[in-house]
Order: C-alpha cells, then sequence, then structure tokens
C-alpha cells in the first residue's frame, strides 16, 4: 500500500484558502499537515539508488577516460557534459511536472519512472566504452563514452529531480530542514555504497586489472549493481507515497488562481524569484566549482601523491583509483553522520552551520594538496564529507521555505542551475587553469579549498524572508 496522510490534523498556516473535500471528508487545511515520519522517509528512499547512480558515475568518470585513452588535459571537456544535460533538462522536468497529472501515478513520480528505466540501460553501457574493440584512444571510443555520459546524466537528472520536488510539495516548513536531512541521509548513504564497491568486489576476487583501453571487471560489475538498486529503490518510492491530487495540492498551498500559474513562463519565474533563490546560488557557484575539481582530478592527485603513479594503465594507478573510491565513500560517510548532526540544528543556526561546515570541507579539500600517506587522507576526506552534508541539506531547505506552492518544481528545476552553471564553468576553466598549474592534480584539489572556503563567506548574504 502507498503511504497516506492524516489530512484531519489542525496545523496554523501562512496562507489561507477555501476548502475542499478528500475521501468524503471535508478539509480546510491552511499549510501542509505534518506528515509521519515512515511518509517522508518513503517520499526520499528511492533517492539512495539514484545517487549511487551519480556517486559512481563521479568518482569513475575520471578513471574510465584515462583508462580508454584521454589525454589527461582535455578531461574537463568530458566533465563538461552531465551539468550541461542537468542545465538543460532539470528546469525543464519542473516545469512540465508543475503541469502533469496522471491519476494513480501523480505529478512527479512519472518522470522518477522514464527516468530511472533509462538510466538502468545507460549505466550497463558506460563501463563498457572500452570492451567493444574501438581501440584505445580512439574517437569512437572516447565518443561512445562521451554520449554515454552524456544520457547517463540526463535520465539520471530526470530521476532525482521528483524527490527534491516531492519534499516541497508534501513536506511542511517545521518538518521540511529535517526532510532534506534525511535526503541528505539516504544520499550519501548511496554514495558511500557506489564508492566502495569496486573496493570491495576487488577484495573479493573480482578482477581489478584489465588489457590496456578496457576498463577492469570490479567497475563494471559496480555499475551493474547500481542500476539495480537504483530500480529497485525508485520502486519504493512509486508504491509507498501518494502525492497530493491538484485540488489538495492548491488547497496546502494557497493556490487560488490556476490559470495565472499556467501563463507564468520559465523567464518570468525568474525575474519573480525571491532573493533567497540568487543569494544561495552565490554560495553554490563557488562549492560547486571546487567538487567538480575533486571529480575531475581527485583519482590522479590521489594517485601522483600518494603512490607516484601517473600512468592509468599501470597496476599502481589501478590501487590508486580504488583507494580514491574509498575515499569518496568515506567523505560520504562522514556525510552521512553530518547530515544527521544538522537534522538537529533550530532554523536560527542553519546559516552559520553552513558557513562552518563548507570552512571544515576547505581545509579538507586543502590538505590533500600537502599529504601523500594513504590513510591519513582519511581525515582529509572526512572534512570534505562535512562540506558535502551541508550542500546537499541547507540550500534546498532555505529556498524551498521562500517559495510558495505555486511553480514549485518549476523553481527547483532552475534552481539546479546553481549546480550545474559552476561545474560547466569549471570545466571550461580548467583548460586554463589545468596547464597554468603546471598540470598538477594535486594543486587542483587545493584550488578547491579555496574555493570552498570563499563559499563559506559568502554565506553571509543569505537574508532568509517568510513566504507570502
Amino acid at each position: 500500500m502507498r503511504a497516506t496522510v492524516n489530512t484531519d490534523e489542525k496545523s496554523i498556516g501562512r496562507v489561507k484558502s477555501s476548502a475542499t473535500v478528500k475521501d468524503g471528508k471535508k478539509i480546510d487545511s491552511h499549510q501542509l499537515p505534518a506528515l509521519p515520519i515512515s511518509t517522508i522517509w518513503m517520499i526520499s528512499f528511492g533517492f539512495l539508488g539514484v545517487q549511487m547512480a551519480f556517486s559512481l558515475q563521479s568518482s569513475n568518470m575520471g578513471r574510465i577516460f584515462q583508462t580508454i585513452g584521454a589525454d589527461p588535459t582535455k578531461l574537463g571537456f568530458f566533465f563538461i557534459l552531465p551539468p550541461l544535460a542537468g542545465l538543460v533538462v532539470q528546469p525543464l522536468v519542473g516545469y512540465f511536472s508543475d503541469r502533469t497529472w496522471i491519476p494513480k501515478l501523480g505529478r512527479r513520480i512519472p518522470y522518477l519512472l522514464v527516468g530511472a528505466a533509462v538510466a538502468v540501460i545507460v549505466m550497463c553501457l558506460l563501463p563498457n566504452a572500452g570492451s567493444f574493440g574501438f581501440g584505445f584512444g580512439s574517437i569512437t571510443a572516447l565518443t561512445f563514452g562521451a554520449v554515454t555520459i552524456l544520457f547517463m546524466d540526463l535520465s539520471s537528472n530526470v530521476a532525482m529531480q521528483p524527490f527534491k520536488m516531492m519534499v516541497g510539495d508534501m513536506v511542511n516548513e517545521e518538518q521540511k530542514g529535517f526532510a532534506y536531512a534525511v535526503q541528505s541521509f539516504l544520499s550519501n548513504s548511496g554514495a558511500v555504497l557506489a564508492c566502495i564497491f569496486p573496493f570491495v568486489l576487488t577484495a573479493l576476487g573480482v578482477s581489478n586489472s584489465a588489457p590496456k583501453g578496457v576498463v577492469p571487471q570490479s567497475v563494471v560489475v559496480s555499475f551493474y549493481s547500481g542500476a539495480v538498486i537504483l530500480i529497485v529503490c525508485s520502486l519504493f518510492t512509486v508504491f509507498k507515497v501518494k502525492e497530493y491530487s491538484p485540488d489538495e495540492y492548491a488547497v496546502y498551498h494557497g493556490i487560488q488562481n490556476q490559470a495565472q500559474k499556467e501563463k507564468m513562463g520559465m523567464f518570468q519565474l525568474l525575474l519573480n524569484a525571491p532573493k533567497e533563490f540568487w543569494t544561495i546560488t552565490v554560495v553554490q557557484f563557488f562549492c560547486w566549482m571546487g567538487f567538480q575539481y575533486l571529480w575531475t582530478y581527485g583519482a590522479g592527485a590521489v594517485a601522483k601523491n600518494a603512490w607516484n603513479a601517473v600512468d592509468p594503465s599501470s597496476t599502481a594507478y589501478q590501487e590508486a583509483a580504488n583507494w580514491f573510491g574509498v575515499l569518496s565513500g568515506v567523505y560520504s560517510l562522514a556525510a552521512v553522520f553530518w547530515s544527521l548532526v544538522l537534522t538537529k540544528v533550530p532554523k536560527n543556526k542553519q546559516k552559520p552551520a553552513y558557513a562552518f561546515s563548507l570552512v571544515l570541507g576547505g581545509v579538507g579539500f586543502g590538505s590533500v594538496f600537502f599529504i601523500h600517506n594513504p590513510g591519513t587522507l582519511l581525515v582529509s576526506f572526512i572534512l570534505i564529507g562535512i562540506a558535502w552534508a551541508a550542500m546537499m541539506a541547507f540550500p534546498f531547505t532555505i529556498l524551498t521555505n521562500a517559495l510558495s506552492g505555486e511553480n514549485m518544481g518549476t523553481y527547483l528545476g532552475l534552481f539546479n542551475g546553481s549546480i550545474c552553471l559552476p561545474q560547466i564553468v569549471a570545466s571550461c576553466l580548467s583548460f586554463l587553469i589545468f596547464p597554468a598549474l603546471g598540470s598538477s592534480m594535486p594543486a587542483m584539489i587545493l584550488l578547491s579549498g579555496v574555493l570552498l572556503v570563499i563559499g563559506a563567506a559568502s554565506v553571509s548574504l543569505i537574508k532568509t524572508t517568510q513566504t507570502k
């Protein structure tokens, strides 16, 4: 059975709205009702699987493309494609899902189903980019890898957006901080599983080496496993969560003029966006640039500093890449625990907690440049995980509390531009910055630390207001 919501609970709201009827009972709510804890968990449960897909992609992209023959100085090109896909797709998913209602499925869930199905197919193709006989470093092999990365990110973005939007749709302001912290917890739990899979599979005897130009089986099987978990977790949300009908949604969000909502386009919505939308975007810009360089150069930085390895086909490099996967799992695990801490942060303390977390992350990034011992890097990545947890929880909590229910999905889709655009900028700038820093991958991670500290300072720009 799908989880249901008690619509008879009394609550004090911000907006007045007219009554409607559900299951034969009249409801006259002035705000979203409190949800059972189990429903809040089920809304986000599928996010565990989606984040597995993203984490397998982010922690293995550099390794896969260098393995199939990509020039390290051109890695930024391949890392432009995923955020470019998100920049286009996420606002469209939000815009159209705001205007979608399919009986027995809902508003956001149809997009979740389509995105998850396509993502599963592409996850089975990506790690085999070097296994179809295209040739090491050939244009065909690199193009195949680039196209599969593009479609993987397109489908993952379509699958991911509904989870964020359903929190905005269904969770009231008092529970929203907890709901996004739960989403962060599940997201990072999925990331932990994704990042340690190649390491664990290697320990279990799955081959971690392969002929030149071929991705090792430890990575291939990890992607297959992630695909299975993605579809299973997504189906939990599909079958356990029932979205509000259009009438219920209008009542709970105080939407009275549906016709006006339908006429408002995305550009007009941007012009009317609350100031939180833009000030959080400034913080996001620096933070996501920093993490983009981690995903692009992290494996190479660990290989160079801790293994003194630069050849992707060498056993030492593949061992270092496995260890980078473990480190990525460590920062995700740290984020799991830190996200639980963040659930206890009161609303008036969110900004200081946000800034403090980003500073710790900046210290973690910066320390990678100076550390040459694999074990000591664990401390660096714990600090990085603290910043990651804050980035997953606070921006969406602050923004959705500043939005009314109208066009919620469109605004969240547009806001994802604050995630995608800095990644695109970072990848484009890497063609200049990477050579300027002596083509040093550890130096690029040091730059990430500087960017996180600037992001922390930018938190002071955020001024919160009450929803109209």
